[in-house]
């Protein structure tokens, strides 16, 4: 596949002045997101902690309508389709690899990824073993969760990337919002990480993203997870859903508050009317990649 490009795909979402027409309200709608306390145990301490394995135990909210507070009832990453990823050849080169605390014990270090390295990095609750992603780096990259999710909670190592993400349907069609995730506005999860692909530790920001951020109303199994080169400058990153209990997070947001996510687009595909050819905002279904 050739190197993605935004105004490509945007037009490819898009697809004729008359969707356009009618996304236009939807997309200037701000979407969205929720905070959450990350509730970890790092093996080691001091300034080793952040190299070590820090397991995730739990997440807990605030501010928000939801039954109960906390949650450790997680669903985990267990297959990964990479659709598409920038060449690795030697150093800095390709863009999603595998990465781990210098001390870590549970994950991998692996540059030219396969799909099992993909689900050895994620497929854990050790936040600790994450995906690196090259600075310059584009991939296309499906996941699928063990079990149904409602919830999707995500770490970012750095606090300085962005990350596109839009649900899967069964299939693995393409539904709901296309939502733009930028980390430089995520709060702090409360610890640092020193992985192999770095030199020093770095703040990790956290960020949720619930079935109505993504345009949906039940729960999925499937995310697609996109980097877009170097404007999107190397998400490092984790995800883990919550296993679908039908307790969805409902966010109630500060007014104006800046929350680290846009709303880019919407599926033609996830359209809650029935329409047909003869309707103008009918568009025959067409996917980014």
């Amino acid at each position: 596949m050739n190197n993605i490009t935004n105004n490509q795909n945007f037009k490819k979402l898009l697809g004729s002045t008359a969707v356009t027409a009618c996304l236009a309200s939807v997309m200037t709608q701000p979407a969205q997101a929720f905070s959450f306390q990350t509730n970890f145990n790092a093996a080691l301490t001091g300034t080793q902690a952040a190299k070590g394995d820090i397991l995730l135990q739990s997440v807990e909210f605030e501010g928000i309508t939801f039954e109960g507070t906390t949650i450790d009832n997680f669903a985990l990453v267990n297959q990964a389709n990479i659709i598409h990823n920038d060449l690795w050849t030697r150093g800095n080169t390709g863009a999603a690899s595998a990465d781990l605390g210098d001390l870590a014990t549970v994950g991998l270090k692996q540059e030219a990824i396969n799909n099992q390295d993909v689900v050895a990095a994620l497929g854990n609750k050790y936040l600790s073993s994450i995906i690196d992603t090259e600075d310059k780096g584009s991939f296309v990259i499906d996941l699928w969760f063990e079990q149904a999710v409602d919830n999707l909670f995500f770490w970012e190592r750095g606090m300085n990337s962005k990350l596109d993400i839009q649900a899967l349907d069964a299939d693995g069609n393409l539904i709901g919002n296309l939502l733009n995730l930028d980390s430089n506005h995520w709060d702090y999860a409360g610890y640092q990480l020193d992985t192999q692909e770095i030199g020093r530790a770095q703040d990790v920001g956290s960020l949720g993203v619930s079935l109505d951020d993504l345009g949906i109303v039940d729960s999925i199994t499937g995310i697609r997870v996109i980097s877009r080169g170097r404007k999107y400058k190397g998400p490092d990153w984790k995800v883990i859903g919550s296993a679908a209990s039908g307790n969805q997070v409902q966010s109630v947001p500060e007014p104006g508050a800046v929350t680290g996510l846009a709303l880019l687009g919407v599926s033609v595909i996830a359209s809650r009317r029935q329409r047909n050819a003869s309707d103008p905002c009918y568009e025959k279904p067409t996917q980014l990649y």
